[in-house]
């Protein structure tokens, strides 16, 4: 059975949560969290690492300790310490960390003060107004415990993007290997570039005689067979994803990935167009009475009714199917047409990779530009840079900038804004800046026209370029802030600086409905990778997914322009 990073990271961030339910030591269960960022944040699969014997300390964050957990986790599926902890944790206790906005840190003091060893005992505290007392809870936060089992209670388990793309390519591989099998492709909101995936489906056009049905029931990673048949089978893995595979006939292929791919709304769209056209649309083709008339490719399944073809990341019903009609969908964005990064870290502040390391990262990206964006010293717990830490980078940017021409760096800062909307940075060092990143780290809790104004207060002062990450989520983590973000676009644009949609899967902020806001205003949004390690550049594949979403064409983006035209455009946000 194949254990992906992502399953590791999973464990040390389970060994973390239950080490502070425990009141472990905090360096203990710091060194387990910074593990599995690392970890996640890897290009190569550590299996293939152990597999190859290669020194596992090497890597950014991995100390002996975890190191011997990653061989013990791959060799044997899981790792005693954390059994340990399942054996002294009950499980319904373990059971209260998944809902949302709870964190092992409440689950101690409602585990030990409380007694509270389930959901049915955290209910019942919470509707007998128990919670209340307890010291830093408070009336509010018990009415949202009430809020948060509810909605537990009713959500379908989705995962990050990011998650099941690693799953999805590893399963399409093990497929494209099988006897007989011609096509593979994983369709479904994972080919809509999504935030999250609820289930994953996989088509295959193949022979007859192909054993790929029977391969896919076994595949090492499956824990229970839903269903399997001669054309459709279900599975599911080790994490909980449900797969289903089904076999297509190629003259069926491109109507059944069309099908398989576009939102529900899209469909019904898509089918009522064909009607009005007398034409039947469904998953196995177009059909003109009885007689087919498209459905190899997904192209002639749109031209059939008088559509360019509509990219996977647009089929939600959102005005794609007249704009298609029109001819005036948008060339949508590339990988291929970033040239920079304008949000990245290092060691100076919470980066796991050497200024060197992050800079020849991104040269092998192909990059020709990249800022340097550590964090101001607000930020203590992300190791922020005082001024003169600030200076001294600089300093160490213009040296490099003077003895290499294959990639220019660019000085900036993730200045925090404060309350306020004051920025943590005096104007003095902020304008020996090439860009200022503002962002926000904390009182996530502001209403919205608090929250609101101060972002604007932050935007206009006269060392501003870009928002970051502007609505704060953490998919499955932390809700967004609340914040009129229309005003905050329109707010951009009148001042001249720009929004990022930052690249991280957890984040993927900016929404792609405000993406297309920000487009309808003419604010240029910077997709970044926020990148806190060499492999984090990897995310700017799903930053762009979303940038597609959000119908960004290349000239939406700036970062997609020159090194000259890019420092033209950051030198007007800056006084």
């Amino acid at each position: 059975m194949p254990i992906y990073n992502a399953d590791i990271a999973d464990i040390f961030d389970e060994i973390a949560d239950y080490l502070e339910i425990e009141d472990e030591n905090p360096f203990r269960i710091r060194a387990y969290r910074n593990g599995a960022r690392s970890v996640r944040g890897l290009g190569l699969e550590l299996r293939d690492l152990v597999e190859q014997e290669q020194d596992l300390t090497r890597l950014s964050g991995i100390g002996k300790e975890l190191a011997a957990k990653i061989v013990e986790i791959i060799n044997t599926g899981s790792a005693r310490a954390l059994i340990k902890l399942h054996e002294r944790i009950p499980e319904d206790v373990r059971q209260l960390l998944k809902i949302p906005n709870l964190g092992p840190k409440r689950v101690r003091r409602l585990y030990r003060d409380l007694n509270i060893q389930s959901i049915e005992d955290l209910t019942k505290a919470a509707e007998d107004g128990r919670i209340r007392s307890l010291a830093g809870f408070g009336k509010k936060m018990e009415t949202q415990i009430l809020i948060s089992i509810e909605d537990f209670a009713g959500q379908q388990k989705r995962y990050k993007i990011s998650i099941v793309r690693t799953y999805a390519d590893s399963l399409v591989n093990y497929l494209e290997n099988v006897n007989g099998v011609q096509q593979v492709t994983a369709a479904g909101s994972l080919r809509r570039s999504k935030e999250t995936v609820g289930d994953l489906d996989i088509l295959v056009v193949a022979g007859k005689d192909s054993p790929v049905m029977e391969r896919f029931v076994k595949y090492e990673d499956v824990t229970r067979v839903l269903s399997r048949g001669s054309t459709k089978s279900s599975i599911v893995l080790r994490n909980g994803l449900q797969v289903d595979l089904r076999l297509v006939e190629a003259q069926s292929y491109g109507a059944a990935l069309q099908y398989f791919t576009g939102s529900q709304t899209h469909n019904v769209a898509l089918r009522q167009l064909g009607r009005r056209k007398g034409l039947k649309i469904n998953e196995y083709g177009v059909f003109k009475f009885e007689e087919r008339v498209a459905g190899g490719t997904e192209q002639s399944v749109y031209e059939s009714v008088g559509l360019t073809y509509i990219p996977p990341e647009l089929r939600e019903n959102r005005g794609e199917i007249e704009a298609a009609g029109e001819n005036r969908l948008p060339r949508l964005i590339e990988m291929q047409d970033l040239k920079g990064d304008l949000h990245a870290h290092t060691d100076w502040s919470d980066g796991r990779n050497s200024f060197e390391e992050m800079v020849a990262a991104a040269q092998e990206k192909g990059m020709t530009y990249l800022a340097i964006t550590e964090h101001s010293g607000r930020l203590t717990i992300a190791g922020g840079l005082s001024a003169d830490r600030l200076q001294a980078q600089m300093d160490k940017i213009d040296q490099y900038n003077d003895k290499h021409s294959n990639i220019e760096l660019l000085k900036g800062i993730e200045v925090e804004i404060l309350e306020d909307g004051r920025l943590d940075l005096t104007e003095d060092i902020l304008g020996r800046l090439d860009l200022v990143v503002g962002s926000i780290h904390s009182h996530f809790g502001l209403s919205q026209q608090q929250q609101t104004e101060r972002i604007l207060r932050a935007m206009d002062h006269r060392y501003f370029s870009i928002l970051a990450h502007p609505s704060n989520r953490s998919i499955d983590e932390r809700p967004p802030i609340q914040v009129d973000m229309i005003k905050v676009i329109q707010a951009a644009r009148d001042r001249g600086c720009y929004i990022e949609l930052n690249s991280n899967p957890k984040r993927l902020d900016l929404y792609d409905t405000y993406c297309q806001a920000a487009k309808a205003e003419g604010v240029l949004v910077a997709v970044n990778s926020d990148a806190h390690s060499v492999n984090s550049f990897d995310h700017l594949r799903y930053g762009v997914g979303q940038a597609r979403r959000g119908w960004l064409e290349k000239q939406d983006v700036i970062n997609t322009r020159s090194l000259a035209e890019v420092k033209k455009l950051l030198k007007k946000t800056m006084g």
